[in-house]
């Protein structure tokens, strides 16, 4: 009998990149099933997201047709679609759940674990697209790039911006990465091609980073010219640039941020920035999204805002069902290490024979 897996698509991560990703599957015998979580559109979407973010993953309900007959499957793949208890209580034959991301918001990682299902993720899939973005917005800040395309498009010529007087180039710069995971490791490889000296903070990396200097979080703050936030967002470390932080900053230097709004304290960065006691911002997250049309952020002409599009570049959801396929292959095959993110061992393999 086959190894059954069921994938699950979504707005971002249409069928059509499911299938072509996990079509490197069925030479191995893997019987794949691709069904779709419907949003009429995106904005939809990424308010069911921002809904499973804050309550978990048991805060949106499932169309009844996306969870028919998931005692039949081994194997579930899902971007975005959240999987909580009820839906993992249910699908009783499964012994590995797969995310096409680095996070686990949607899943309900106890009772998988409780189960004694696997759970992989697929570390670094858009890190590529979260780093470019993350360059321009730093150049769209200190340049006035945004802003300058936004008052010509008003018939306005002007040259006169806040940071006026301190436009710097990034080459002898010193640009501080607060996190040096898969994003910020980029990040760094663009910055010193660029010439910028690159320091970072992060307690939990041992061993050889090259030419990135690593620093204690208040060291980081105080040398930076730019600041770009880029670790993952924990009970420890909500709010981890706060005011006593941003008071160390230089007044000329300015913090971009495409991790997680919560890593920094968003009304004391509105108030730093309003005080002009730094000199700019750039973010792509936000406490609450879509940002409202009357946010404090938005009355500033020091600061680049953009809709938490970092991540989202088509090559970041096209290529992600490849990564996660292929880790799966490994993991029929009995190859190690894997992207587990819960302690529990893969059950299964190529000789694996599904129970009826």
């Amino acid at each position: 009998m086959k190894l059954k897996l069921l994938a699950i698509a979504d707005f971002y991560g249409p069928p059509r990149f499911m299938e072509a990703g996990m079509a490197l599957l069925r030479p191995l015998g893997v019987d794949v099933t691709v069904r779709c979580w419907e949003h009429r559109t995106l904005v939809e979407l990424q308010e069911a997201n921002l809904a499973i973010e804050t309550g978990g993953p048991g805060a949106v309900t499932l169309p009844v047709a996306l969870c028919e007959g998931l005692d039949t499957f081994d194997i579930v793949v899902t971007q975005f679609t959240p999987l909580d208890r009820r839906f993992i209580e249910a699908a009783k034959r499964v012994k590995v759940i797969g995310t096409l991301r680095g996070g686990l918001e949607n899943i309900d990682v106890a009772a998988a674990t409780a189960r004694g299902i696997s759970v992989l993720n697929t570390p670094g899939r858009n890190a590529r697209a979260v780093a470019e973005c993350t360059l321009g917005l730093i150049l769209t800040e200190v340049r006035n790039l945004a802003r300058s395309h936004a008052r010509l498009m008003r018939g306005e010529w002007t040259r006169t911006f806040p940071n006026t007087d301190e436009i710097p180039e990034l080459n002898g710069k010193t640009v501080g990465l607060v996190g040096f995971g898969a994003v910020a490791r980029l990040v760094a490889g663009y910055l010193h091609a660029f010439g910028s000296r690159v320091i970072a903070y992060d307690p939990f990396v041992k061993g050889d980073t090259g030419h990135v200097q690593m620093v204690d979080l208040p060291t980081l703050m105080r040398e930076s010219d730019v600041i770009s936030v880029h670790a993952r967002l924990t009970p420890e470390t909500q709010h981890l640039i706060g005011e006593p932080q941003l008071a160390l900053m230089k007044k000329s230097a300015v913090l971009v941020n495409t991790a997680r709004s919560g890593l920094v304290d968003e009304q004391a960065l509105t108030r730093a920035l309003a005080e002009r006691r730094i000199m700019g911002a750039a973010l792509d997250v936000f406490d609450v999204e879509p940002l409202r049309a009357d946010h404090p952020l938005l009355k500033l002409d020091n600061v680049t805002v953009t809709p938490h599009l970092a991540g989202s570049s088509i090559d970041a959801f096209r290529n992600s069902p490849r990564l996660m396929a292929e880790t799966i292959i490994r993991m029929l095959r009995g190859e190690h290490p894997l992207p587990v993110v819960n302690g529990v061992e893969a059950q299964l393999s190529l000789t694996t024979q599904p129970s009826c």
